[in-house]
């Protein structure tokens, strides 16, 4: 710890007496400073001992004194130490009781004690308190140094949060909580998520101070991560601020998880290259030479069925501002996706193409269910600034079947991107109705094209053959029945089809006909007519 102004009365070859202040000797002593102005307080910093002989003092006046200790007290000097034998044989009274009455500590200095032997004494002890504090900073450094080799992010926590004596928390890119020390961290750090989240928009590397849950506590932030993203990032909780040691720990702590979240440049490449070519093998309908090139890098993942993403964004127009924006839309899905992976121990294949983001993940696992949620909150959020992203997820596959489900998941984009959707998965595409595909503007387009002169022939009043049309096709060209739902004679029905086919210059006994009319009709169903 600092010197304080005890130790320093304690110091037996100083001979300092205590005058005045005798509760507050436990106040640490930043530096000893000597001083003979009337008005030193304009040079002070705070926390110093000041030491006069009061060459330029009227010590014997009541009120000049009083105003003089006010100053300095108000000032954060902790201490004035009087030389006696000098200018004055004792401390006069006046200055005693002004010291007193502000309770500041005053310190009576023999003649034999020069200045500088305090000031000695005060930088030895400054410089022996920075040396205890590195030392026990390399210390733990060193301590948390084993934890991280031998049990890895979760034993370095818990080795910070006892050097610090407070807690950890780790949080991954996506900013959930994947581990905490102790303990009962867990529940205080998962909390403070929405300040992550604000951390990881700025730039690594960065940090912030807040406070903690109902002020429990102080709470330090750090980004982790040497890209423009952060990958991770760490919180550490205590009372007060930290002092020398414990911020060599939270430093030593930052560096460490940096090297264990962010993996190295060149071996993330490496093991995109092998995804990348283990993807173009599966698609190739190569799935053996798929699992040799794989090895054990995905685990199970080419044994059991699976899922493909394709996630695409508004291609590169918009400048490098709009590039950086599509990236990031692409870089916050793989985070997602990694996170989940990493979390649940599942195995993933991400391989990035440009603007185009390839995920292939287990069929109903969490890597899955994490891009899709992804996908819902940028649907809600609708956030552009982060870059147009579209996502289409295919059906389960296998890896003989891999390249149909890479047709799938990119069939279900382009429907994405012409409904204005992020999300469409295949199975929304197969199952059900067909009809939601209708409302495509160039299907709507098309369809008014078709019937656009059934309609100009039913606005002059001369007959209603659109009506007729849907009656009768959708009773499967039954007469009888097409004619009582319209309320009119089948002979009536017969003429209104044949003036349709006149007017269209199509015959309805062609099905490719019928079916085009009444996909025609189900994409304007609720228009005019």
């Amino acid at each position: 710890m600092p010197p304080t102004l005890a130790s320093l009365v304690h110091h037996s070859a100083l001979k300092l007496t205590v005058r005045a202040g005798e509760d507050r000797l436990d106040a640490p002593v930043r530096w000893a400073h000597a001083s003979e102005l009337a008005d030193p307080v304009p040079y002070m910093e705070g926390g110093e001992l000041l030491l006069i002989t009061a060459l330029k003092l009227d010590a014997e006046d009541r009120e000049a004194m009083r105003r003089y200790v006010k100053r300095l007290a108000g000032a954060g000097v902790v201490g004035l130490g009087f030389a006696v034998g000098v200018h004055y044989d004792d401390i006069p009274e006046a200055l005693v009781e002004a010291a007193r009455e502000e309770g500041l500590p005053l310190l009576e200095v023999p003649r034999r004690t020069p200045f500088l032997a305090i000031s000695k004494a005060v930088s030895a002890a400054i410089a022996a308190d920075q040396y205890r504090a590195v030392t026990a900073g390399f210390a733990a450094q060193r301590e948390l140094t084993r934890q991280t080799l031998t049990d890895g992010p979760e034993g370095l926590l818990a080795a910070l949060a006892s050097q610090v004596d407070g807690w950890a928390a780790l949080y991954d890119a996506s900013g959930a909580v994947v581990a905490a020390a102790p303990d009962w961290a867990g529940r205080r750090a998962a909390r403070l998520t929405a300040e992550v989240t604000r951390l990881r928009e700025r730039p690594t590397p960065a940090s912030s101070v807040v406070a903690g849950p109902e002020n429990e506590d102080r709470v330090e932030l750090h980004s982790l991560g040497t890209g423009r993203r952060p990958r991770a990032a760490l919180a550490v909780g205590t009372a007060s601020a930290p002092g020398t040691a414990e911020r060599y720990a939270v430093h030593s702590a930052v560096a460490l998880l940096t090297l264990t979240t962010e993996r190295s440049r060149s071996l993330y490449a490496a093991e995109q290259r092998i995804g990348a070519a283990v993807l173009r093998m599966l698609l190739a309908g190569e799935p053996d030479h798929a699992r040799a090139v794989a090895g054990d890098l995905y685990g199970g993942l080419l044994d059991a069925p699976f899922r493909i993403i394709v996630a695409e964004t508004g291609g590169g127009g918009g400048g490098r501002a709009q590039g950086d924006a599509n990236g990031d839309a692409l870089g916050a899905l793989a985070e997602a996706a990694e996170s989940a992976a990493a979390r649940s121990g599942e195995p993933v294949l991400a391989v990035p193409e440009g603007e185009r983001l390839v995920v292939l993940a287990a069929d109903g696992g969490t890597v899955v269910s994490a891009c899709c949620e992804h996908a819902a909150a940028r649907e809600a959020a609708r956030r552009s600034e982060d870059g147009d992203l579209v996502v289409g997820l295919s059906a389960p596959a296998g890896p003989i079947t891999a390249s149909a489900a890479y047709k799938q998941a990119e069939q279900a984009l382009s429907v994405a991107r012409r409904r204005g959707r992020v999300l469409v998965e295949h199975e929304q595409m197969a199952a059900g109705s067909v009809l939601p595909l209708l409302a495509d503007d160039a299907v709507k387009a098309f369809a008014d094209g078709l019937l656009r002169a059934l309609r100009d022939h039913d606005a002059t009043g001369r007959g209603d053959l659109v009506a007729s049309l849907r009656a009768w096709l959708s009773r499967h060209g039954q007469w009888d029945a097409a004619a009582a739902d319209l309320g009119v004679h089948r002979h009536t029905l017969r003429y209104r089809m044949r003036r349709v086919e006149e007017i269209l210059g199509r015959s309805l006994d062609d099905p490719d006909v019928r079916m085009e009319l009444w996909l025609a009709l189900k994409a304007t169903a609720g228009e005019a007519g």
